[in-house]
């Protein structure tokens, strides 16, 4: 029984190290698909713990049309690295393309889930501190705003209320059940075939 308190505390260590890379590295690439401000401490800071890894990935995988290719193949090998080591700390064997489509639906959820997050701290920035700035507030404006905006064209003001966040959330979440979870389940059901 001890073993299993330690198989626990194994999948949870290796899941924390490895989520927080991962969004380290996704919002690194978000940030520069939205040309935010990388003087910014919070993106110089991004820059400095990914580069050690992504530098060296640069030389191998060419950017495309202005997207970090390296970004993609270094989130996505660890994503699959991440599955690997839990499934063998919990004595399962996982097939390559199932790891492969799961790696994917995670990255994709975690994409929709840091522009959720994203529109959500900027709603309540909006509500407790309208008009203010700080370097936290300028990325999470710069990651929500390209969803925002078509949104905004849309959907306009009513009574003076922005209905806009609501209506990118709902769509983010349709994503998150319509896209994300059907990728995600191929990926289990190919895994452990």
């Amino acid at each position: 029984m001890g073993g299993n308190y330690a198989e626990h505390a194994g999948v949870f260590l290796i899941q924390t190290l490895f989520g927080l890379y991962i969004l380290a590295i996704m919002l690194r690439f978000l940030l520069q698909w939205v040309r935010a401000d990388f003087y910014n401490p919070v993106s110089q800071f991004l820059v400095k713990i990914t580069n050690p890894l992504l530098k060296p990935l640069r030389r191998v995988v060419p950017g495309f049309w202005g997207m970090d290719l390296a970004a993609i193949a270094l989130m996505l090998l660890l994503q699959m690295l991440e599955l690997f080591l839990v499934g063998v700390i919990v004595g399962q064997a996982f097939k390559p393309l199932g790891v492969l489509l799961m790696s994917i639906g995670e990255l994709l959820s975690l994409a929709v889930y840091v522009f959720i997050f994203a529109i959500i701290i900027q709603i309540i920035l909006s509500w407790i501190q309208p008009g203010s700035y700080n370097p936290v507030i300028g990325l999470v404006n710069r990651i929500a705003e390209p969803l925002l905006a078509p949104a905004r064209r849309l959907i306009p003001p009513i009574s003076g209320l922005d209905l806009s966040p609501l209506a990118v959330l709902i769509l983010l979440q349709l994503t998150l059940i319509l896209l994300v979870s059907p990728v995600k389940d191929l990926g289990r059901m190919l895994a452990f075939q």
